[in-house]
């Protein structure tokens, strides 16, 4: 399952991030984006997890938590639509 976190801090590193959600199961990928012109966190990220259930778990536990001193919105993410490429 594919989950969505944001309000993360602009601190937070990829492995910060796997490291929250492990205790609730197998982290299989996590992400923070980057703002790649600045160089600095866009303050959400994503997390893989394997197992559903664990991963619900995760969501449930951990949305509107606190995490580094922010209030974290954690929820499944959603599907982003095919952008076209006509200009």
């Amino acid at each position: 399952m594919n989950i969505f976190v944001a309000s993360l801090p602009f601190s937070v590193d990829d492995q910060e991030l796997r490291e929250l959600f492990e205790p609730y199961g197998e982290v299989s990928s996590s992400k923070v984006i980057f703002d790649r012109e600045r160089n600095r966190s866009k303050g959400f990220g994503f997390v893989e997890m394997a197992d559903e259930a664990a991963a619900q778990t995760a969501i449930t536990e951990l949305n509107e938590s606190s995490f580094q001193g922010r209030d974290i919105v954690v929820k499944v993410a959603e599907e982003r639509p095919q952008r076209s490429n006509r200009y």
